[in-house]
């Protein structure tokens, strides 16, 4: 894919402003007091009256800052996501096509502001051709198995800013080559900004720890995004985000993309998602558009 300007040949402002900008929020607490909810639990579920508007780990690649209420559950999920890449750099001629079916982020809240997630790719076909070596390889199956914690720091309940730590763990439960082999892990940071007029501002900060792609070993990656959402109309909203990932692992360049999506809120339990993510460096996809559902119970 051919880069775009400065955007693609100068990720470092990007990341220095994501992390810039959550140091400066980092000081703006809720302002009002929020209701008295730390007595609920996993086996003393929040009351319906009580909970908190429903939030989301998705469609956005932006993570929420906010937990689900304690004694609920909730599932986010691709109903269906296609990924397509057509890589030409120093002459190569490969496409690379992916289809998932239903990979779920199921959760569940464990305290007010603590809940565990358990995400999984149920089902994910990989197709690679190679024009130049005239080879094709498909592969399909599920993929590896992830925990998560996700702990609010303030603001679940109310205020402009809200923020969160959340660490996981990936387990290679996968089959063929779908995903890496080997544990691996990280910390991820996101943080929510309520503003005027309808809109809002998500950045996230992420540092990983990833298997190597040709070798044994690991290595470091860092992870900045920034989400700028706004109401349309009625449970219609909107976004989009800046991604961007750089790695520490040999020989390896930025991943940079720009995502544009939307949300519909069925009912208060139930929401629709859709949108694309469309890759702004060679190393990107090139393009990922999918739709998907969120329920909470």
């Amino acid at each position: 894919m051919r880069q775009v300007g400065f955007l693609c040949e100068r990720p470092a402002w990007l990341f220095a402003a994501v992390l810039g900008f959550l140091w400066l929020t980092t000081g703006w607490a809720a302002q009002d007091a929020p209701p008295d909810k730390s007595g609920y639990t996993l086996f003393r579920p929040t009351p319906p009256e009580l909970m908190r508007e429903m939030s989301t780990d998705r469609p956005d690649k932006t993570e929420s800052s906010h937990t689900v209420d304690a004694g609920h559950f909730q599932v986010e999920m691709d109903l269906v996501s296609y990924t397509h890449d057509h890589d030409t750099h120093g002459g190569a001629d490969v496409k690379t096509e992916s289809f998932s079916i239903a990979p779920f982020n199921l959760k569940v809240g464990l305290l007010n502001n603590l809940d565990l997630q358990l995400m999984f790719d149920s089902f994910t076909k990989v197709r690679v051709k190679d024009k130049v070596a005239e080879t094709t390889e498909t592969e399909s199956g599920f993929g590896n198995l992830a925990t998560r914690v996700k702990l609010n720091l303030w603001g679940n309940d109310g205020g402009m800013t809200s923020l969160a730590m959340m660490p996981y763990l990936s387990f290679p439960t996968h089959q063929h080559d779908l995903a890496p082999d080997g544990l691996e892990g990280g910390v991820i940071f996101p943080i929510g900004i309520e503003l005027p007029r309808g809109w809002s501002v998500c950045p996230m900060a992420e540092f990983d720890c990833i298997r190597n792609s040709s070798s044994d070993g690991s290595h470091f990656e860092f992870i900045g995004t920034v989400t700028v959402g706004h109401k349309i109309y009625g449970a219609l909203d909107g976004y989009i985000e800046f991604f961007g990932l750089v790695s520490t692992e040999r020989d390896a360049r930025w991943v940079g993309t720009v995502d544009i999506g939307f949300t519909y809120g069925l009912t208060e339990n139930i929401q629709l998602d859709g949108g694309v993510n469309i890759g702004v460096t060679r190393s990107a996809d090139d393009v990922n558009p999918f739709l998907g559902l969120s329920m909470r119970f």
